[in-house]
C-alpha cells in the first residue's frame, strides 16, 4: 500500500507515521503539512505545504490509502472563516481530489466531539456537537457531508488522546490544581491512547471498513477525582468563575482554545466501542486509569 497522511506534522502524526513506515504491507508514505517534518524513515517523504493550496491530484496519483488529520482543533486568534477554509473546504477538496485518483481506503479522524454528550452512546447517535465548540461543530458538519456525499469513507471517532504527544492542552488540564465544582453525581468521560488510535487507523486501512467508529478506553473517569489523584488540595471553582477565566485568558492571548468547550465539563460523555471491536478487531490497550497516572 501507498499512503498519503495529511497533517503530517501534527500530534496524532507522530504515533501514527513509524508505525505506518513499519508495517511490511506499506510499501511508503507521502505526508503533507503546513509545518516541516520531523519523521525520517526509507519509506517516507514529506512535503510542506498548506493544504488549501497544494496541487493535490499529482501527489494523490499512484496513492491507494488516504488519511486525513489535518484539522484545526484550538482556534486560538485565528479567524473563523480561516479556520472553517481548513476544516470543511480543505477537507471536503481533499476527499474530492481522493475519490478522482481513485484512492480506495481513506480513513478521516473525527471525534468523539461530534456528540457534545451522552452515556454509551453508539455510532448511531445523532450528531449534536457543543455550541460555540467549533471544532465539535465542524467535525459534525464534515461527517455530515461525508454521509452524504462519501458514506465508505471511514470516520473515526475517538475521545479525548492522550499520550506523550498529547495536546499540550490537555496536558495542563489535568496538571492543574483546579477542577470545576459540580454537584454529583459527577459527569463521566473517557479517553484513548494515541497508540491505540494509531493501531485502529492502521486496521481501517488495511480491511474493508466503512462508516463511523467509536474508539475510547473501555473505563471512564470523572474529571474532578482526575485532578484530586495528582493534587490531594486541588481547590474546586465555581462554573461561572472557570468561565469567565477562560474566556478572559482566550480573549487576551487566544490560550485554552475558545470558550465553547467548557459546556462539556457539565455532562457525560461516553462511548460504546463495540462496533470497532466487532467489525475492525479493535481492542485498546491502555486503560484510562493507566493513562490519567502517567
Amino acid at each position: 500500500m501507498r499512503i498519503f497522511v495529511s497533517g503530517s506534522a501534527s500530534h496524532l502524526a507522530r504515533a501514527l507515521l513509524p508505525r505506518l513506515c513499519d508495517d511490511p504491507a506499506i510499501e511508503s508514505v507521502l505526508g503533507l503539512d503546513i509545518k516541516p517534518g520531523w519523521f525520517e524513515h526509507p519509506k517516507y517523504r514529506h512535503i510542506q505545504a498548506d493544504l488549501r493550496d497544494a496541487n493535490l491530484g499529482p501527489l494523490l496519483l499512484g496513492c491507494n490509502g488516504l488519511v486525513h488529520l489535518a484539522f484545526v482543533v484550538l482556534r486560538g486568534k485565528t479567524p473563523v472563516h480561516m479556520m472553517r477554509a481548513i476544516n470543511l473546504e480543505a477537507s471536503q477538496h481533499l476527499i474530492e481530489m481522493a475519490h478522482s485518483a481513485g484512492i480506495e481506503r481513506q480513513v478521516h479522524l473525527s471525534s468523539a466531539a461530534v456528540y457534545g454528550g451522552g452515556m454509551r452512546i453508539d455510532e448511531t447517535a445523532p450528531l449534536r456537537p457543543i455550541p460555540g465548540f467549533l471544532y465539535g461543530e465542524h467535525k459534525a458538519e464534515l461527517e455530515h457531508w461525508l454521509t452524504a456525499h462519501y458514506p465508505d469513507v471511514v470516520r473515526l471517532r475517538p475521545h479525548i488522546i492522550l499520550g506523550p504527544h498529547a495536546q499540550p492542552l490537555l496536558n495542563t488540564l489535568l496538571h492543574q490544581p483546579f477542577y470545576v465544582r459540580l454537584p454529583d453525581p459527577q459527569p463521566l468521560l473517557q479517553c484513548v491512547h494515541e497508540d491505540d488510535v494509531a493501531a485502529a487507523i492502521v486496521l481501517a486501512l488495511k480491511q474493508p471498513a466503512t462508516g463511523a467508529y467509536n474508539l475510547a478506553a473501555d473505563d471512564s473517569f470523572s474529571f474532578r477525582d482526575a485532578i484530586r489523584t495528582r493534587h490531594r488540595m486541588a481547590v474546586p471553582i465555581a462554573p461561572k468563575l472557570a468561565g469567565a477565566a477562560l474566556k478572559l485568558v482566550w480573549g487576551m492571548t487566544g490560550a485554552g482554545g475558545e470558550p465553547g468547550w467548557m459546556a462539556g465539563v457539565h455532562q457525560s460523555l461516553t462511548l460504546n466501542c463495540s462496533r470497532a471491536l466487532d467489525e475492525l478487531g479493535w481492542r485498546p490497550l491502555h486503560t484510562s486509569g493507566d493513562m490519567l497516572m502517567r
